[in-house]
């Protein structure tokens, strides 16, 4: 495995198997997964929440079961924020998606197998072009499996989230009406789904971001106020984890380069 660069702020966190259990609401608002009762997937979650992706991938893998799904996501949160080459971003994700599908093959009724799984595809059509990755007909498997995640667990914040920037991201490469037509993309949907995701997680920093790209990307000039608006909020968050640090940067990078 290549080097993987280190979170560079794992001292601020000092996550333990037993603050994790106490906050694991709180922390996985997002993704709505359930605490593991295996103490060996507890443990990769907590060296994601503090930040210590590439071991908490190990530990995940090493503990299987739950602990695939604290190995995918630290594998996304990384591959996303942390790692600089394409290449290697991109086979992670691909990566990603395999052990995904593996565990949705698996396990069906896991909402957050199909998430990842989505999640992975999309940030994957995101390196190769959106408009080449419909061309392969991965629009709809990550349309579908998200679909599926919002109908296995109908909390799921992040899976909405996702699901609207698709909505949005097929609509601002298409167009509406081959959007619409060939993938069922829908401009009212998208921006309901990030509503609905907003409302159950008001404080999610990488909700407000997609949402406020969404509403320039769908709507554009009327709505860049709105949009500021919903970066300003996301760099006001107040992180509890390594990966909400993350949001936060992002949002306040944004804002510091729109300045």
């Amino acid at each position: 495995m290549a080097h993987w660069t280190p979170f560079p702020h794992t001292s601020d966190y000092a996550w333990d198997a037993i603050r994790v259990q106490q906050q694991w609401a709180r922390l996985h608002l997002g993704d709505a997964e359930p605490c593991p009762q295996d103490p060996a997937a507890l443990q990769a979650w907590v060296l994601f929440h503090n930040g210590e992706f590439e071991q908490a991938v190990a530990a995940g893998l090493a503990a299987g079961g739950a602990g695939i799904t604290a190995a995918n996501k630290a594998t996304a949160v990384y591959a996303t924020y942390l790692e600089p080459r394409e290449k290697t971003r991109l086979d992670l994700f691909m990566q990603m998606a395999e052990r995904a599908q593996a565990q949705a093959a698996a396990d069906p009724q896991h909402a957050n197998a199909w998430y990842w799984n989505a999640y992975a595809l999309g940030r994957y059509c995101q390196g190769i072009s959106v408009a080449k990755a419909l061309a392969q007909g991965l629009g709809q498997q990550i349309k579908e499996s998200l679909e599926k995640a919002i109908a296995l667990s109908p909390r799921h914040v992040e899976a909405r989230i996702a699901l609207g920037t698709f909505h949005a991201e097929v609509i601002d490469k298409v167009g509406a009406l081959i959007g619409g037509m060939t993938y069922g993309a829908k401009k009212e949907t998208g921006l309901q789904l990030f509503e609905e995701a907003l409302a159950l997680h008001p404080g999610s920093a990488i909700g407000l971001v997609d949402y406020a790209n969404a509403l320039v990307m769908l709507e554009g000039e009327p709505r860049m106020d709105e949009a500021t608006a919903l970066y300003e909020r996301a760099a006001a968050c107040e992180p509890l984890d390594a990966m909400e640090e993350l949001h936060v940067a992002m949002a306040r990078t944004e804002l510091h380069e729109e300045g």
